[in-house]
C-alpha cells in the first residue's frame, strides 16, 4: 500500500471514530434532557408519559392533602386552564404552599396523575419560575389567576 493510501485511510478511520464518538455523546446527552410543561400541554397530550419532564404552574388553593404519619401529600398544579394531579411521597419545600408557584419533576402514569420526585417552590414573593410564568401567560392569566386578556381590563 502506497504512504498516500495508508495516510487517507487513517484520515477515514479517524473520522469515522470522531463521527461514532460525537453520536454516542448526542444519544447521551439526549436521553438525559427534562423538558418543561404546563398543565395544559399535559391535557393537550403533547407529553411523552415515557420520559420524565417538568410539570409547573400554580398549586390550587384547598387541594393539598397529606396522609397522616407519611411523608405522601397529594395536591393539584394549575396554569388556570388545566389541571394536573401530583403525588409526592417526601420533604416539601418549607416555601411550598397553596397558591403559591411550584415546578415539579417526574412523570405522568395512565390514570392521568404525574408522580413527582422533587418539587421546586419560589424562593421569595417577587419571583416565578420562567417557566411557570410563561405557561400562565400563553393561558392569559397572571399568578393570583386574574384575566390578563385586554378585554378583561377595566
Amino acid at each position: 500500500m502506497k504512504k498516500r493510501h495508508r495516510k487517507l485511510l487513517f484520515i477515514v478511520i479517524g473520522m469515522a471514530g470522531l463521527a461514532a464518538a460525537a453520536a454516542l455523546v448526542l444519544n447521551a446527552f439526549s436521553s438525559n434532557l427534562v423538558y418543561f410543561r404546563s398543565p395544559s400541554d399535559v391535557a393537550a397530550g403533547k407529553v411523552n408519559t415515557d420520559n420524565p419532564f417538568r410539570l409547573g404552574g400554580m398549586v390550587r388553593e384547598g387541594s393539598v392533602v397529606r396522609v397522616p404519619g407519611t411523608l405522601k401529600v397529594s395536591f393539584v398544579v394549575t396554569d388556570y386552564e388545566q389541571d394536573v394531579a401530583i403525588h409526592y411521597d417526601g420533604v416539601l419545600p418549607d416555601l411550598f404552599r397553596e397558591g403559591q408557584g411550584v415546578v415539579t419533576e417526574g412523570r405522568l402514569d395512565a390514570e392521568g396523575v404525574f408522580t413527582a420526585h422533587t418539587v421546586l417552590a419560589k424562593h421569595d414573593e417577587n419571583y416565578m419560575p420562567p417557566e411557570v410564568a410563561d405557561a400562565l401567560e400563553k393561558a392569559g392569566k397572571s399568578a393570583d389567576g386574574s384575566d390578563l386578556s385586554p378585554s378583561a381590563t377595566p
